[in-house]
């Protein structure tokens, strides 16, 4: 998986990535404590998008909007 041009190893088998982007997203819900944050909700989302249909259609979805966002006007089409 690549992260703003950074290489981040995920594990081969798909038992140990479904429960590492659940407890990403969970633990991300209490990310007012120190040390658990946030950013994990979507990075649970990242690592689940390999195994979940649903979710890698919403990583599309939005990986073509930021792409629209970022083109200039009147380019494309």
């Amino acid at each position: 998986m690549r992260i703003l041009g950074r290489r981040v190893p995920m594990p081969r088998s798909r038992i140990a990535r479904i429960p590492i982007g659940a407890s990403l997203i969970v633990l991300g819900i209490f990310g007012f404590l120190p040390v658990l944050g946030f950013w994990m909700i979507p990075a649970g989302f990242l690592v689940l998008s390999y195994d979940v249909a649903m979710v890698r259609r919403w990583r599309r979805k939005l990986a073509l909007r930021w792409e629209r966002r970022r083109r200039p006007k009147g380019a494309g089409r």
